[in-house]
C-alpha cells in the first residue's frame, strides 16, 4: 500500500484526534477532518466542514446510541453534531482506530464509544487502544482480543478517540504510523 493513496479520516479536536492527524502529517498521509461550524478544531489541515444536510445524514436517535452504549449522553445540539461528524468518519473509513478506554461491558468510553460501536455495525475492521491498560485490542465480532502491534491495512482509515491523551495514547498512535508507513 502507498503511502500517497492513503487518506485519515478525522475530527481535528484536541487529544487523539489532532495526533492522529499530526502523524498522518509527518508520514505524508492525507487527511480530511470532518467538522462543522461552531467546532473548535485543534487541526487546520484537510479541514472539511459539513453542511447541515450533510450533518443530517449521520443523523442518530440519542435514545438509540444511549440505549446501545447503556449510558446517557448530553441531549445538546453541540453534542448530537458530534455524533454526526463521528458518523462521517466511520462511513468513510475502510477499517477504524480508536483510542480511549475499553469499559467492561465492551464498549469504548464516551462520544468515541458511538464511533466503535458504528463500526461494529458495519462490520468494518476496529481496534482500540486502551490507555488504562496500555494495549491495543481488536474487535472479532463478539469480543476484545489483544493484538501486539496492529498495522493499517486499508487505504482509507478513521482514526479518533479521547480528547484526554495521555503519553501512552501518544505513542500508540506513533507506533502505528511507523509500523504501517515507516
Amino acid at each position: 500500500m502507498k503511502r500517497e493513496d492513503c487518506i485519515l479520516f478525522s475530527g481535528a479536536a484536541s487529544g487523539a484526534e489532532a495526533e492522529f492527524g499530526a502523524a498522518a502529517e509527518r508520514y505524508g498521509i492525507e487527511e480530511v477532518n470532518f467538522t462543522f461550524d461552531g467546532h473548535k478544531d485543534a487541526r487546520s489541515r484537510g479541514i472539511r466542514v459539513l453542511t447541515r444536510a450533510e450533518l443530517d445524514k449521520g443523523d442518530v436517535s440519542l435514545a438509540y446510541v444511549s440505549r446501545l452504549m447503556s449510558r446517557r449522553y448530553p441531549d445538546t445540539p453541540l453534542f448530537k453534531r458530534v455524533l454526526q461528524s463521528i458518523w462521517h468518519q466511520v462511513n468513510n473509513g475502510q477499517e477504524v482506530y480508536v483510542v480511549g478506554k475499553i469499559l467492561a461491558d465492551g464498549t469504548v468510553k464516551g462520544g468515541t464509544g458511538w464511533g466503535a460501536e458504528f463500526a461494529k455495525i458495519c462490520n468494518k475492521p476496529l481496534f482500540a487502544f486502551d490507555q488504562d491498560g496500555n494495549a491495543w485490542s481488536r474487535w472479532n465480532g463478539q469480543a476484545w482480543e489483544a493484538v501486539s502491534e496492529p498495522v493499517i491495512g486499508h487505504p482509507y482509515f478513521a482514526g479518533g478517540g479521547t480528547r484526554f491523551l495521555t503519553e501512552g495514547g501518544k505513542k500508540a498512535i506513533e507506533g502505528l504510523f511507523r509500523r504501517s508507513f515507516g
